[in-house]
């Protein structure tokens, strides 16, 4: 490779809400982790395996969240997802007869069918259903750097009057990452990017090393960035922290000026689910009989001005090629990028590219295929490549000493889309178990009665999982209201419910033991983390 004169930083989130139900066969939220299985999380470990068996040397960071990653490793939802993932191959052999006069959509039925079968074959025989131990491989390789994030992504500048609720976040997530990957995490995301001056010391308690921002997070940090956000900065107490480029994030993000916008990638709003005929279709669809998208969609996005009803047909040939090209030019853009602030900088700059994991694949179909060609033309290049933070701060140990202010991503960047008027009602709730947890806490951090000490780990998984800032951004997003509106009760209610057995000395065994098995998220959690 030689001094390539900057670096790239590719940082994928990838989260999802813990949601299991084991009192429904077919629970419509567990379909959100099925769906991201088959199109962001096997496809980004296949473009690791491709990238590897052709000797292109590539580095990317992933956050695997501790609720992810607990749906990962569990087995009834394991179960599940191949179950679905029988449905899909039949539906998608039905398909390929269906479509058998009709090239247009014929080629893409015969990719359907491909695409899962692949996934079987990598979910159940290759990595024996559980993809954590895909994920670990390329950590061990040196190629994926994985970090973690709060427990439940807990929006944590809305919990500071709260340090032990915060380390009850921080804690429990390091403690769970050592369970699945064998070895402490180095960096974190914080849920939503968010921070608060102050949150580094927690982070520190837990040998955290590194963490990230939203770009204003470094430039309305207290001391103005030398490099601006072209290479971390440190917190007093010595943690990194990177932060976002804009230019990389709206080739990707922005729908007017970004790649997925392309008119020969898939449209992600049409799909069989809605189009075909009731009768055919049911049995893939909701058991209820609710018509829901299966993933399987024949059109592509055409124009932003196309109607639904009059959008093209999609060929998978022609948007693979696509991404080629788009790989080639975000690569060449990021060289142009290098070289003009190289011109700036007396050192190497790093350009930090933050997106959603479920962008590539579950969103933009195409963007697994994307990443796969924009790393291999990266590897061919002599002025940029890709690097981990640890690499970073390995190579650069010297920074600049900076606080961020309290801010997050997101609309307006300050915390507005986690506290409006659609979910402020949340936190008075969330407030006053936080003080309940650390009470009851302090109360029974020396009990020897193995119940008690069942009980109030569970009321730790159920404030946990109040917590959890997804179910804010989905009353804010206004998309399943209902859903979140009911999580949010509902672990507030077993969290109280829970208390007052504790305090009155009347625990209910058997509803304990359905609950315990219902929210079964960290199975070494310790309520002490309150106290």
């Amino acid at each position: 490779m030689g001094n390539p004169r900057g670096y790239w930083m590719l940082v994928l989130h990838a989260h999802l809400p813990f949601v299991r139900h084991p009192e429904y066969k077919d629970a419509l939220e567990e379909r959100w982790l099925y769906e991201a299985i088959t199109e962001t999380y096997i496809p980004l470990l296949e473009v690791y395996e491709r990238l590897i068996e052709e000797g292109s040397d590539f580095r990317i960071t992933m956050s695997i969240t501790p609720p992810l990653a607990n749906m990962l490793a569990d087995p009834l939802l394991q179960e599940r997802y191949v179950h679905h993932l029988d449905l899909l191959m039949e539906l998608s052999e039905k398909e390929i007869i269906r479509t058998m006069y009709q090239p247009e959509l014929h080629k893409a039925a015969k990719s359907y069918q491909y695409k899962f079968k692949k996934a079987y074959d990598t979910f159940v025989n290759k990595y024996h259903k559980n993809l954590l131990l895909g994920f670990k491989k390329f950590q061990d390789l040196g190629k994926l750097e994985i970090v973690t994030c709060g427990a439940t992504h807990g929006f944590l500048p809305l919990m500071d009057m709260y340090p032990n609720a915060v380390r009850g976040q921080v804690v429990t997530a390091v403690k769970d990452y050592e369970r699945h990957f064998g070895r402490p995490p180095r960096g974190m995301w914080n849920g939503e990017c968010g921070y608060y001056p102050g949150l580094e010391n927690i982070l520190a308690e837990s040998d955290i090393k590194y963490f990230f921002v939203d770009t204003h997070g470094i430039l309305h940090a207290d001391h103005r960035p030398k490099y601006g956000v072209f290479a971390p900065m440190v917190t007093p107490n010595k943690l990194s922290y990177f932060a976002r480029d804009i230019e990389t994030s709206n080739s990707v993000w922005s729908a007017d000026e970004g790649y997925p916008g392309d008119p020969n990638y898939r449209e992600f709003y049409r799909d069989i689910g809605f189009d075909l005929d009731y009768e055919y279709i049911k049995p893939y669809i909701h058991e209820s009989g609710l018509r829901i998208a299966t993933g399987i969609k024949y059109h592509r996005v055409t124009s932003k001005d196309t109607p639904m009803e009059h959008k093209h047909f999609y060929d998978p040939e022609v948007a693979y090629g696509r991404t080629i090209e788009h790989g080639i030019n975000f690569v060449y853009n990021r060289e142009r990028q290098v070289e003009y602030l190289s011109e700036q900088m007396d050192r190497e700059p790093c350009i930090v590219s933050m997106y959603d994991a479920e962008l590539f694949g579950h969103w933009w179909y195409e963007g697994p295929d994307f990443i796969y060609n924009l790393l291999k033309a990266m590897h061919n290049s002599s002025i940029i490549t890709s690097i981990t933070p640890p690499e970073y701060m390995q190579r650069f140990p010297e920074n600049q000493t900076a606080t961020p202010p309290m801010c997050s991503w997101g609309y307006m960047g300050y915390n507005e889309f986690w506290l409006n008027d659609t979910n402020d009602w949340i936190y008075r709730h969330l407030h006053k178990a936080d003080e309940k947890m650390v009470e009851i806490t302090m109360k029974y951090k020396n009990t020897n009665d193995p119940l008690i000490n069942r009980a109030l780990n569970q009321a730790a998984r159920e404030l946990l999982l109040a917590q959890s800032s997804d179910w804010a951004f989905i009353m804010k997003t206004n998309t399943m209201v209902e859903y979140a509106q009911k999580r949010t009760r509902d672990h507030i209610g077993r969290f109280n419910k829970i208390c007052n057995m504790v305090l009155s000395k009347k625990i209910d065994k058997k509803w304990l033991t359905e609950t315990e098995y219902r929210d079964n998220i960290f199975p070494e959690i310790d309520f002490r983390v309150y106290g």
